[in-house]
């Protein structure tokens, strides 16, 4: 399945945001410009894009704590989005979510969330929720790193999703880093999909830095949950460029494998030799001109999302409990 021109630069312009936003957000956190904690998803971008892609505005998607890309590439306001970071009160949950919380269910965006594989179920629930009382066609797709794949919500999530033919998509970004553990020394399975077995659930492996082969992957598991026929599972072989969050002394693994990894593993080097070396994947000829064009662009919408932000006023005090239900 090859893409339109237009498509293909859809991609790139997400991954270009995507990765425009991160670096900005990495200075100003290193800078003591922003509030709370930060993970950035910079080397993971291609996955958000592609998956994001093969969905509607009505679907529904359940992040992570390192969940700006997953936001972004849903079609969360990136001005709001910007002033939630920077803990004002135009933010996308007026300044109280912050990185690891944030939402936007405008666009079906349900939210980031600090507690490790605490997506599962709530994309599980709204796709039950979707199909048997709103009776829609409406999709959810729960991201989960690797390390989160070893809690027992997944398996909770992933029994009920196949026993009731849900229509939930689990996106396994397999950056090979639980935190500061690699996968292998905790997971007994080679691929992390090979847990989908046990649920007779669909499982494909795709390389999670390649946007065209991940966006394939995701229109079929999409086509395949509006049918009626349940969930699927995608799980994306991917790399995590920066530490686990910004600071992190990365004590755990060098500097030589981490810019060796980088130099193989990049979304956009990838998208580069696709593009303009084998044009394999379009149905039209994209130039160099036309990609820095759009990257030029995304950089300059992040800098006025920023702009945006450092303008926007911070929450009362007096409002500090509004919106607290518990």
């Amino acid at each position: 399945m090859r893409v339109t021109k237009q498509q293909a630069l859809q991609l790139y312009e997400k991954m270009c945001t995507i990765r425009a936003f991160e670096e900005l957000v990495k200075k100003e956190y290193l800078a003591g410009n922003l509030p709370g904690f930060v993970h950035l998803y910079i080397g993971e971008e291609a996955v958000a894009s592609g998956i994001c892609a093969a969905l509607e505005d009505e679907d529904l998607i359940e992040s992570t704590h390192r969940g700006h890309g997953h936001c972004i590439a849903k079609g969360a306001d990136l001005n709001r989005m910007m002033a939630e970071i920077y803990g004002k009160a135009t933010g996308l949950c007026r300044g109280k979510g912050g990185s690891m919380h944030i939402a936007d269910f405008s666009v079906g965006m349900l939210g980031a969330n600090g507690v490790v594989g605490g997506g599962y179920n709530l994309a599980a629930g709204a796709a039950l929720a979707n199909k048997m009382i709103l009776k829609n066609t409406k999709v959810s797709v729960v991201f989960f790193g690797d390390g989160a794949s070893n809690r027992g919500t997944f398996h909770e999530a992933a029994n009920v999703s196949s026993a009731w033919k849900l229509p939930v998509i689990f996106v396994n970004e397999n950056n090979g880093w639980a935190s500061t553990t690699p996968y292998r020394t905790t997971t007994a399975v080679e691929n992390i999909s090979d847990y989908a077995a046990a649920y007779h659930m669909p499982a494909r492996i795709v390389h999670g830095n390649n946007v065209f082969e991940v966006y394939r992957a995701a229109v079929e598991a999409v086509e395949r949950a509006r049918r009626g026929e349940g969930p699927t599972f995608i799980e994306a072989k991917t790399f995590r460029v920066e530490g686990h969050f910004v600071k992190d002394p990365e004590l755990y693994r060098t500097r030589e494998y981490i810019e060796e990894e980088r130099s193989k593993q990049d979304p956009f080097s990838e998208f580069h030799r696709i593009v303009l070396q084998e044009n394999e994947e379009v149905e039209e000829v994209i130039t160099k001109e036309e990609l820095d064009a759009v990257r030029q662009k995304c950089e300059e919408r992040v800098l006025q999302a920023q702009k945006f932000a450092l303008e926007s006023p911070g929450p009362k005090p007096e409002e500090y409990l509004e919106d607290v239900y518990a």
